[in-house]
């Protein structure tokens, strides 16, 4: 099969000078009226701040529209794609050629398997199986995860018969968090592969998909990342809902007009993609940033930067936008959404030190930049706002009349309120034009019909269209808050996610978590209400999310009963899903759900792995060998295990039951002494655990007893 023609220099200067020029032309108009406005009522160093700020912010903004123009123009035909073209073909695959990894940290080990074994029968069903080998590389740093993740692996293992196919390894640290765990499977196992195609814990990608990266890989021989643009899957919530409804509407044109400018030197978002792993293995390694966290330090936001780094070697990455079969979940609440920001955020920031790295690209510079800018926008546009604010107390304090200059613009006579309307509304049509462009471009391709029909569709980019302007402002100050504490050294913790599938709405949270932009909201339309009526009802929008966010927080994470889903914001995935998405649901839902007693719920992990002789055996199995311990060592675990069986999980600390689960000795003995010694030798808890796990009696080995 012939590759796709690469493009040349010159075509990817004519793209970015035609997409810059937009650009610069839906900007500069907006930038002159503001900048007359200032001038006209006096100039002066706060309104210079002003100006500056308004000015970056409008080029953000748009940019963004400037995209979605280009990327409708696209999909209407016009101009040669030069993509990585998605069609099918016949090529066989080169046999054991890819590894499909993924990295899982403290996960809900039910859902990462399901997913991984959707993927895996997917494969099958496609006649593509033996092509590929599977790893699941577990950080996991909760006993009762870590032990639920080996038992799980083991049953599909047994139940699919994959035991030459479907590996696991848990590290016994987790050094520098994702990014290190892939390359420390690079370094043991990445000699032995071609590509390695990543996923998340949430990840689900059909078979033929996955099929059809590697054809693109083979017919791309100098491509080194494959990047597919997931769509949002397995929301319950509202706000899930709402989070995948406005990615699958938006998202196609959105990244067509991405695609056009970006072309090989795209940018790598982590996960559902594939990677050519000798180039990945030679150029990747991420370098440590001086300083602390939270700037210096690890990389935390490494998939930006191996792009960077593959594209300064010379080698391509794409965006495969038009390609199907390809799903991740999100989180399925406004807080939980904002936790995982912050780390992003952090990561992002970091950035910052390679904007002036030797050797990269400046395509691959412009990514790190609008990375990092898709966070400080929102600082800058708080500080755009708070500055309009003082400038209109600066005005009433002085009780004086403006005596307006004449125009920068030589005979301009339009009225100030006529110029800051036009400025208004000049902002929302940048805004929303890139809304009606995709419902336009859905109504050319007839595809309404798709999201269940005009009926559903319309109100539902209404909805979705209100429900942005609300959660906007509280982004907002999220994100303002966290930049000030990665300002002022305020590192974060690498926490688990919570996906879309079920939300709880937790009060104590919501009102501790939002109280602050609350009272921001009402103090800030207090103010605005003192100074000028006008300008309050033009604040209006910003400050309403705010004020509201506690109910709007508690009420977007509302979980409906199952089968209950609203018929507004769905998706063409939830009405007409594929058969891989048909299988997950499946698989979760025959899922037992038992929770373990509430008495042993803590410790069940730790309980299971030294009691049940099917788990204790794969525990075992799965640790790696050590040189025998010096004495202190042996003295040591010695020690834990007596306190263990005498006390109970409750007087071992985390680290030290981490320690002896790490610790292949002290499991065999663990195991043998509990089912050996008298009862009266062993602490209460662990006689009640004899007797519980007697009396629910074990389960066959291909499954833990939950």
């Amino acid at each position: 099969m012939k590759p796709t023609v690469q493009p040349s220099a010159g075509c990817k200067l004519r793209r970015r000078l035609l997409v810059g020029t937009l650009a610069a032309l839906l900007t500069l108009p907006a930038i002159a009226l503001m900048a007359d406005l200032h001038w006209r009522t006096g100039p002066d160093a706060w309104k210079a701040a002003h100006l500056a700020l308004f000015s970056v912010l409008s080029a953000l903004v748009a940019f963004g529209c400037t995209q979605a123009l280009v990327g409708f123009a696209l999909r209407r035909g016009r101009g040669a794609p030069l993509r990585i073209d998605p069609a099918e073909t016949d090529e066989a695959l080169p046999p054991g050629a890819t590894a499909i990894v993924m990295p899982v940290y403290n996960e809900e080990a039910g859902r990462v398997f399901a997913g991984l074994r959707a993927i895996y029968e997917s494969l099958r069903d496609a006649d593509q199986l033996g092509a590929f080998h599977f790893y699941v590389l577990s950080d996991s740093t909760q006993p009762n995860r870590w032990v639920d993740e080996e038992a799980a692996w083991a049953a599909l293992v047994r139940e699919l018969g994959a035991a030459d196919r479907l590996f696991y390894r848990r590290r016994r640290l987790n050094t520098n968090k994702k990014a290190g765990n892939l390359a420390d499977f690079c370094r043991r196992w990445g000699g032995a592969y071609r590509y390695m195609v990543v996923l998340d814990a949430d990840s689900l990608m059909a078979g033929t998909t996955i099929a059809q990266l590697v054809r693109l890989m083979e017919r791309h021989p100098r491509a080194g990342i494959i990047q597919t643009a997931p769509r949002l899957v397995r929301g319950r919530t509202p706000f899930a809902r709402w989070q995948q409804f406005a990615s699958r509407l938006y998202g196609p044109v959105f990244q067509a007009g991405l695609h056009y400018w970006q072309l090989d030197e795209s940018n790598y978002w982590g996960h559902n993609a594939i990677l050519r792993l000798a180039p990945f293995i030679e150029h990747c390694s991420l370098p440590e940033l001086p300083g602390r966290e939270p700037f210096g330090g690890r990389i935390l936001s490494h998939d930006y930067v191996e792009a960077a780094l593959l594209v300064r070697a010379g080698w391509g990455v794409w965006l495969a936008a038009e390609l199907e079969g390809s799903y991740e979940e999100c989180p399925a609440t406004l807080i939980d959404f904002a936790k995982r920001d912050r780390r992003w955020l952090q990561g992002n920031l970091q950035h910052c030190w390679l904007l002036a790295a030797q050797g990269l690209h400046p395509t691959s510079r412009l990514h790190l930049l609008l990375g990092i800018l898709a966070y400080a926008a929102s600082p800058l546009w708080l500080l755009f706002l708070l500055l309009s604010t003082l400038l209109l107390y600066r005005q009433q304090a002085t009780g004086l009349t403006f005596i307006a200059r004449d125009s920068l613009w030589g005979g301009w006579q339009v009225g100030f309120q006529a110029q800051a309307g036009a400025l208004l509304a000049g902002t929302f049509t940048l805004l929303f034009l890139p809304k009606v462009l995709a419902l336009l471009d859905l109504a050319l391709r007839r595809g309404g019909e798709a999201f269940g029909g005009w009926r559903r569709l319309l109100p539902g980019a209404a909805l979705e269209t209100v429900a942005s302007a609300l959660l906007a402002p509280i982004l907002m100050l999220f994100h303002s808050k966290f930049i000030l504490w990665t300002l002022l050294g305020r590192g974060v913790a690498w926490v688990t996610q919570h996906r879309g599938g079920d939300g709880a709405p937790d009060w104590r949270e919501a009102i501790l978590t939002h109280a602050g932009h609350t009272a921001t909201g009402l103090t800030w339309g207090a103010v605005a209400v003192a100074l000028d009526p006008v300008f309050f009802l033009w604040l209006l929008p910003v400050l309403l999310g705010p004020v509201l966010s506690i109910p709007l927080s508690i009420l977007s994470a509302a979980s409906p009963a199952a089968g209950a889903l609203p018929p507004l914001l769905a998706t063409p995935e939830e009405l007409r899903p594929l058969p891989v998405a048909q299988r997950l649901e499946a698989l979760v839902a025959g899922q037992e759900v038992g929770e373990p007693p509430r008495e042993f719920a803590a410790d069940y992990g730790l309980l299971q792995a030294v009691l049940d002789p099917y788990v204790n055996a794969v525990h075992v199995s799965l640790l790696r060998e050590k040189a025998l311990p010096a004495d202190a060592d042996r003295d040591r675990f010695t020690a834990l295990r007596e306190r263990l069986i005498v006390a109970g999980p409750a007087a071992l600390s985390q680290r030290d039951k981490l320690a002896l689960l790490s610790d292949a000795q002290s499991m065999i003995r663990l195991h043998r002494d509990l089912w050996s010694r008298p009862g009266w030798q062993l602490g209460d808890w662990w006689r009640q655990a004899l007797r519980q796990y007697n009396y629910l009696a074990p389960a066959p080995p291909t499954a833990l007893h939950r």
